[in-house]
């Protein structure tokens, strides 16, 4: 059987090949991580004004960058009424995040929608019904095998008292786990209101290369008022370690995944803080304090999960 034989002068055009690909892709990479980092020092920290109601979701609103019709209206309208306002047309709201993916720029607005990691968006109670006891299903293997009508008629009785007392658990625990999930629809839909919203600026292919701030703005100028977010943006001091010390405390932001520490160091001491219970979940809320804000932040296992802000 002949082997398979191989030139090797090719070896280096391979080679070539292989490198420059490599080269390709990592010079790519840092230019689009530095991309985003020049949109978020530009746009995180910085309050802008809206010009239409923001669904409370983390779906948030399509824009389409490279579209004559850049914003589905009926799309749109069905978030709008599934899910309530979190942000009214005419309200202003900090850019808290910005990311740059692949065809699409997310732009968070007060914490970026409910419904990312972490929120629970389910309405439903995990409250099982009352089985069959080991007793009941006993009397119903017993009632079958005996002949004695007078003790099959007494089993029968206790069968069905056993019967009855399971039915009646039962529909007591459907009344209560019915009131549980009107409770929780109510607290998940006082979570969307407080959750903030996001725009999604999506392009056909990708987002272009060197992509700058004021052609986000002008993408999404028709539904944001831009105009108060001329002023230094907070991570425009993260970027300059000499500056760190000229920052006031507590006068950075949060954002979803950081660590209750790492929210400390950035916003300061918490002035307030509590525990509740949340299905198998502690949820600890911090309230910390700025000069023009108060921050509610919610952290399950030190992780900051949600939070909201209010004008002080």
């Amino acid at each position: 059987m002949s082997q398979p034989r191989f030139s090797p002068g090719r070896f280096p055009v391979v080679i070539a090949v292989i490198g420059a690909a490599a080269i390709a892709a990592t010079v790519a990479m840092p230019a689009e991580a530095q991309d985003e980092a020049a949109l978020r020092a530009f746009f995180e920290g910085k309050r802008i004004g809206l010009k239409i109601d923001m669904p409370g979701t983390s779906d948030g609103v399509d824009v389409r960058a490279d579209s004559g019709r850049p914003l589905d209206y009926q799309h749109y309208g069905d978030r709008l009424k599934s899910y309530g306002a979190a942000i009214r047309a005419g309200e202003s709201a900090t850019v808290t995040y910005l990311k740059v993916k692949k065809d699409l720029i997310e732009l968070h607005l007060d914490g970026g929608g409910f419904g990312t990691f972490g929120d629970d968006s389910s309405t439903s109670v995990n409250m099982p019904h009352v089985d069959k006891s080991s007793r009941e299903k006993d009397l119903e293997k017993k009632i079958k095998d005996e002949d004695d009508s007078g003790r099959r008629r007494r089993m029968e009785r206790e069968r069905d008292d056993l019967r009855d007392d399971r039915e009646r658990e039962n529909r007591r625990i459907d009344a209560e786990r019915a009131v549980a999930e009107e409770r929780k629809k109510e607290r998940i839909a006082e979570l969307r209101l407080r959750g903030g919203s996001r725009f999604n600026l999506r392009y056909d292919s990708a987002v272009p290369r060197g992509i700058r701030p004021d052609e986000v703005m002008a993408a999404l100028a028709e539904y944001v008022d831009f105009s108060t977010a001329g002023a230094p943006a907070f991570s425009d001091v993260r970027q300059d370690p000499s500056a760190a010390d000229l920052r006031p405390a507590g006068g950075g932001f949060p954002r979803k995944g950081m660590t209750r520490a790492e929210a400390e160091r950035e916003l300061g001491r918490a002035v307030e803080s509590s525990e509740r219970r949340d299905g198998s979940f502690t949820v600890v809320t911090v309230v910390f304090l700025r000069t023009d804000l108060r921050i509610t932040a919610d952290f399950i296992e030190d992780v900051l999960i949600r939070y909201g802000t209010t004008s002080r």
